[in-house]
């Protein structure tokens, strides 16, 4: 039996997810630029309305995941800031210019986070060495990476998946996320054996979550 997470931009999607079976939510702003840190209001709200876990995306901005000093002293005060509202978790991760995780400033991170568990998100997917990158994560005292094995969707990944589920060897939680739907769950699964998986569950080109997908999703990952 696996988990599922839902990516939800909206608070909508959060309910919906709650509703149709996910066992936790990813919250997130800014879809069009794959996820930022979503506004307090937003977190105040979804809190109130889903009892399942909430992870919360720490994000500055869109587009490499190198940040000023200025962007990590943000990324800082948000962990501070949401850590006082009830949230369960933090999604983040931060590279260096060679495109290696900054085992320094996750470290930072991570600290502050505590007692609250950190998933390293999908900056994973452009790192240069992912056996390499994945003991860094391990080091910086992650639980979870999201990835969809270093390749554009989980499908073109699977095999890289497979690897890292062998290399993590139940010292991190891989969760595989990106292109993860309904009609492709069951072969990832089987094929990976991993214990939670993460999809957005929009199937309509809308930026909220179909409530049909998050079950269908659900109940296969309940029944492998």
């Amino acid at each position: 039996m696996a988990k599922l997470e839902i990516a939800c931009f909206h608070p909508d999607s959060a309910r919906i997810a709650q509703e149709n079976g996910a066992d936790r939510v990813e919250l997130c702003a800014e879809m069009h630029v794959g996820g930022t840190t979503p506004s307090v209001d937003m977190v105040k709200n979804v809190r109130t309305q889903v009892q399942i876990d909430l992870n919360v995306m720490i994000r500055p901005r869109g587009g490499d995941f190198v940040y000023s000093v200025a962007e990590f002293e943000q990324m800082k005060q948000e962990i501070v800031a949401f850590k006082e509202l009830a949230v369960d978790g933090f999604v983040f991760g931060v590279l260096d210019s060679n495109n290696a995780v900054n085992i320094a400033q996750n470290m930072e991170l991570v600290e502050l986070a505590q007692p609250l568990p950190c998933t390293f998100h999908r900056a994973f997917d452009v790192v240069q060495n992912s056996d390499s990158a994945l003991e860094d994560v391990i080091a910086c005292g992650f639980k979870t990476i999201l990835t969809s094995g270093c390749e554009p969707n989980v499908d073109l990944g699977l095999v890289n998946l497979g690897k890292l589920v062998k290399q993590a060897a139940g010292r991190i939680t891989i969760m595989p996320g990106g292109g993860l739907r309904s009609t492709n769950i069951a072969h990832v699964l089987t094929e990976t054996g991993v214990q939670y998986v993460h999809s957005s569950a929009i199937t309509d080109g809308s930026e909220t979550a179909v409530a049909e997908e998050v079950a269908a999703l659900a109940r296969v990952a309940k029944t492998l």
